[in-house]
């Protein structure tokens, strides 16, 4: 009997060590593919590339990496509020934790001075750092791997004109366990192939040109786009709009006419848009603000134009702007925000929402207060509105912020009236939607 059972305890361990070893070869082939797929397209690093030995040659270069890193808007994330600017340390937040920008500046020991050109193309192409480590795609390297390595080399040569500061990168504050590099290799495996650019045969050189830069070094569906739970973009949906999770602004959708799609503009008022910010139709506020501040104002016009040319070629989709029939509004709300809006915005935006020509946009048929998503108008109340100033409109006017002055229930009333007011049909806001976006 002893024996017996002897031999049945020994047959359920050999069962029991078959089962383990299975899973440890599935599990290593698993590893092995993740490895294998973090590293397609992926080129051992090479000494960089020589620096031109004709001074004009090489202060060409500099001046076209200089237009590039301004096309990237790259300072916006590598410069803290304050701090010297390329030297890195603002926090980008997320959805996983806070990751902070690294130094940019040719400091040997904080910053990139030790790196060359080789190890900056593959930061911008395959998302890897010097050391061999893979980066966040807080870094929007899932769009820079388009850029092309002429344009990085140029990139490069810029910063290293730049003052070299010393200042240590800040360690991320990612949650367990969106903080490993397991687990971004996992991420990276699913969602990131490196992609070199290459010009569509059948579209014009005006056409490429602009979708290089709307694609790559602009980035604008790393905002324009909606993410899944683990923060990538699906293809199918790239210009469709999304919420920005952090900064609790919506980036309207650029293939929807109610929201933020261009195709029915004339070129120039697209590159008006870009280049100054406001136009006849719409203005630039939140982070798009800052866009145009810091970046496309500075674009020739050619690369403006491009830009439009390619943003207008998007396949228009059916978003609608406002609901089909009209939602009622509780008495009370809308006694509320009547009140609200003749005592803080009339004065402005007139008691028939008709604005002011150049100086206080309409809101009535205003498609960005018609959009499904109340946020940017909730926003634009709590935060205030402020255009950027431009060459060519250098003292826009702003909209001040009433967060401190309306409380969350009256900022609901205010934007229902907005919203459902001289003729416009969309959703009332509750006090959560305020709530949410506060």
């Amino acid at each position: 009997m002893n024996a017996f059972a002897a031999r049945r305890r020994g047959g359920r361990l050999a069962r029991l060590l078959r089962v383990a070893a299975g899973v440890l070869a599935v599990a290593g082939s698993l590893a092995a593919l993740v490895v294998t797929l973090n590293l397609r397209g992926e080129e051992p690093v090479q000494p960089g590339a020589a620096s031109p030995v004709d001074p004009v040659a090489q202060a060409a270069l500099v001046e076209r990496g200089a237009y590039l890193a301004r096309a990237g808007n790259c300072s916006g994330c590598h410069t803290a509020r304050g701090g010297p600017e390329w030297a890195g340390g603002r926090g980008v937040e997320t959805p996983f934790g806070v990751v902070y920008a690294g130094n940019l500046t040719p400091d040997p020991e904080t910053g990139i001075g030790d790196w060359n050109a080789s190890h900056f193309w593959r930061a911008l192409h395959n998302g890897r750092s010097k050391d061999g480590r893979v980066l966040y795609p807080a870094f929007p390297y899932t769009h820079y791997t388009r850029i092309t390595r002429e344009d990085a080399d140029a990139m490069f040569a810029f910063l290293r004109t730049v003052p070299p500061v010393v200042q240590p990168n800040a360690a991320h504050a990612l949650r367990f366990p969106y903080d490993s590099q397991a687990a971004l290799a996992v991420w990276r495996a699913l969602y990131f192939r490196p992609e070199p650019w290459r010009d569509d045969p059948a579209r014009d050189a005006r056409w490429n040109r602009g979708a290089y830069l709307v694609r790559g070094l602009g980035h604008c569906s790393a905002c324009h786009a909606p993410r899944n739970a683990w923060g990538a973009i699906d293809a199918a949906l790239e210009w469709s709009g999304g919420l920005v999770p952090m900064q609790r602004w919506y980036a309207p959708s650029l293939v929807s006419a109610g929201e933020g799609g261009v195709g029915h503009w004339p070129v120039e008022d697209v590159v008006r848009l870009l280049r100054d910010g406001t136009n006849g139709h719409a203005s630039v506020l939140g982070p798009m603000a800052e866009v145009v501040r810091r970046s496309t104002q500075y674009l020739s016009r050619d690369d403006l134009t491009a830009m439009a040319v390619f943003l207008q070629s998007l396949p228009a989709a059916t978003v609608a702007a406002q609901p089909a029939v009209p939602q009622p509004v509780e008495p009370r709300v809308a006694s509320l925000g009547a009140r609200v809006y003749a005592d803080h915005c009339a004065g402005c935006h007139g008691e028939d929402g008709r604005g002011s020509a150049d100086a206080f946009p309409p809101l009535a048929s205003n498609r960005a207060v018609l959009m499904a998503s109340p946020a940017n108008v909730i926003r634009v109340v709590l935060s205030g509105g402020f255009l950027p100033s431009t060459a060519g409109n250098p003292r826009p006017y702003g909209m001040p912020p009433f967060s401190h002055l309306l409380t969350d229930e009256q900022v609901a009333a205010v934007v229902t009236h907005v919203r459902t007011s001289w003729g416009n049909q969309a959703s009332p806001v509750g006090l959560s939607e305020v709530l949410r976006y506060r």
